[in-house]
């Protein structure tokens, strides 16, 4: 609604994705159907812009920064930073806009990469 969008889009969307069911098929074997409750539909050429949308205002946080950068590309995050205070600085600011919209940081996957260019 933030987004100024037309609310007959908005009831088309919410349609599209509500009460939706998938199944699984693996090796010829399909299980039954299982009611899908969150997310987005895999494979759906709407999903990564649906994802955008949501991810729109995480990408704010680094509006105006000269040195902070936050790259998001289908499922995943990119915080670029020259220090690592500024990347612990993003990372928090991150997960705490990640919390309000009910979503975690997989800890488990986080690469720390550095890049020290030779003066």
């Amino acid at each position: 609604m933030k987004r100024q969008l037309l609310v007959k889009l908005l009831r088309i969307l919410e349609s599209l994705l509500t009460q939706c069911y998938s199944r699984i098929r693996w090796n010829n074997v399909t299980t039954v159907n299982f009611a899908v409750n969150f997310g987005v539909t895999q494979g759906s050429v709407l999903s990564p812009f649906l994802f955008a949308i949501y991810l729109d205002d995480l990408c704010k946080l680094c509006v105006g920064e000269r040195s902070r950068f936050i790259v998001v590309y289908a499922d995943d995050i990119m915080l670029i930073s020259p220090s690592v205070v500024e990347i612990e600085r993003l990372l928090h600011a991150c997960e705490n806009e990640l919390n309000w919209l009910d979503m975690a940081i997989n800890f488990k996957k986080i690469l720390l990469c550095t890049y020290w260019p030779s003066l």
